[in-house]
């Protein structure tokens, strides 16, 4: 196969069935090639969920756009350059890019105070003597020593009550995995298209939010899909995993490396056991090759499916695994619904049974339940909040309405009790401070137009909370309430809007 040289590396080009393909949604899971965009002339499905470059943010850093910005070489210019330019372009010389100065980046991009894995080595450990530190990794990387260290098994409670695990990764497995993610970024954020949000750079939460909320609203949406992937990230199957790798990846070192994350296991109790399948969730590559799997099973085979099935409106938003499609006409989307499960069997994955609805939502929802003496349209969860079908007050037009989910209000304000508890004997300005940046950092995601009850909820929970805690402090003159309102105006920020409109920041950001 030919190949070619440019700033990045080498690359190869042709018609190979890695370079071009993707893999198609019959149930045989054969590989046809890729087509290009939708219609033209038809109003662009991908303008709705906002596919355009993304800006660099801190949690998942993407190689910027100008050579200005130093967290990008010259050489990952020209990989997303070329990445852009020709879509069967599989790049064969990447590794050369993870430089000792990119590992140095990917150190202090790092959370400083992450729990250690396995090794039991701590940021503040790590950053003494970083520079040997880094050569050294550097070293064994390039010379084909590295060895990954299984994941350490932790759990975190869920709003549901249920646990979900974690694998916390080995600093140095850290820091190796951020630095590929940064050149494998450059690649596969030319690739990915506009329906996805997860974990992506200079993409959030509240950019998926804001999507679904415009796409419900000015789109024909009836019925909505809300589906939830069981036990995702347990269930990828690495060797399909590997093969979508190599559609866009041909470096050998790189392949070694990901089958080396996927396979190094975990270890829970002193106890080691394999991973035969899945990726640790709270891996740092975990949600990037997360997006690569999805982008080959849903994404392209969802653009495909709009493209060539649905007659009528039709909306695909999707954040890591938690994906919300609307549909115009019913039938439509209980025959996406048999057919997508049908693909999803192929690649080992599985929707969830109780937690994937078909509902009656949007803007005739109401009366036609109402004509059919059905009680109020159903609701559905996405990111934190619930979506109901609602009206303005002035003009009772309607609006798709979004308040915080009860469940993760409750858990929180559970937690923020125990917390409380455990800090029970704290200075009073000590508490006030962490309460501060408790109670906003809540506003902070929550605050969207119309959630005004659940954040006043949210803050006067808080304050009786504290009012109780220094009440029960053994104090000989307790607490009064004019003195403790003083402590509240002082530290306890007050609930307000902090995120516009979704249609005003979408239009802003999706000028087109």
């Amino acid at each position: 196969m030919p190949t070619g040289h440019h700033p990045g590396g080498r690359l190869e080009k042709g018609m190979s069935p890695k370079s071009s393909m993707h893999v198609d949604g019959e149930s045989d899971g054969r590989i046809v090639p890729m087509k290009g965009s939708n219609k033209d002339g038809e109003p662009s499905a991908e303008s709705l969920e906002g596919r355009r470059p993304t800006k660099e943010n801190i949690e998942q850093p993407t190689p910027p756009r100008t050579q200005r910005r130093s967290s990008e070489s010259r050489g990952l210019l020209g990989v997303r350059e070329v990445a852009r330019k020709d879509k069967r372009s599989r790049f064969t010389a990447l590794l050369h890019h993870v430089t000792v100065a990119q590992l140095q980046e990917s150190f202090y991009a790092l959370k400083r105070e992450a729990a250690p894995g396995v090794d039991g080595m701590t940021w503040r450990e790590y950053e003494t003597d970083l520079g040997l530190r880094v050569t050294s990794l550097h070293g064994r990387l390039h010379q084909g020593t590295y060895r990954a260290q299984p994941s350490k098994r932790a759990y975190i409670p869920k709003a549901d009550g249920r646990q979900r695990p974690l694998g916390i990764a080995a600093l140095e497995d850290k820091i190796v995995q951020h630095a590929v993610v940064v050149v494998l970024n450059a690649i596969y954020e030319e690739d990915f298209l506009g329906l996805s949000y997860g974990f992506r750079p200079g993409r959030s939460q509240h950019d998926a939010l804001d999507a679904l909320w415009v796409g419900i609203m000015r789109k024909r949406v009836n019925w909505v899909l809300d589906a939830d992937i069981r036990d995702f990230f347990g269930t990828i199957d690495h060797g399909w995993m590997m093969k979508f790798v190599e559609h866009r990846i041909a470096d050998r070192r790189i392949h070694r490396l990901i089958q080396k994350w996927l396979k190094a296991g975990v270890t829970e109790d002193g106890t080691w056991a394999s991973t035969e399948s899945g990726t640790p969730q709270g891996a740092v590559a975990s949600p990037l090759l997360a997006n690569v799997y999805l982008h080959y099973v849903f994404d392209l085979w969802v653009q495909r499916w709009r493209r060539r099935s649905a007659t009528g409106d039709m909306i695909v938003v999707r954040y890591a695994d938690d994906i919300v499609v609307g549909f115009e006409h019913r039938a439509e989307a209980e025959r996406f619904l048999r057919e997508w499960q049908d693909r999803m069997r192929v690649f080992g994955l599985a929707l969830h049974p109780d937690k994937t609805r078909l509902i009656e939502f949007g803007r005739h929802a109401a009366e036609q339940r109402k004509r059919r003496g059905e009680g109020q349209p159903d609701t559905f969860d996405f990111l934190g909040f619930t979506h109901l079908c609602g009206t303005t007050r002035k003009t009772g037009r309607f609006i798709v309405k979004r308040q915080t989910i009860r469940k993760r209000l409750s858990a929180k304000l559970h937690a923020l009790k125990a917390e409380l508890r455990h800090r029970w004997h704290a200075p009073v300005p000590e508490l006030g401070q962490w309460l501060r940046s408790v109670v906003q950092g809540w506003f902070n995601y929550h605050a969207v137009p119309g959630n005004m009850d659940s954040l006043n909820a949210f803050r006067s929970q808080v304050l009786r909370h504290w009012f109780r805690a220094l009440r029960r402090r053994g104090q000989r003159r307790p607490i009064t309430w004019a003195r403790f309102l003083r402590l509240v105006r002082r530290w306890i920020p007050s609930a307000r809007i902090v995120h516009p409109h979704p249609n005003v920041r979408f239009d802003a950001t999706h000028p087109r």
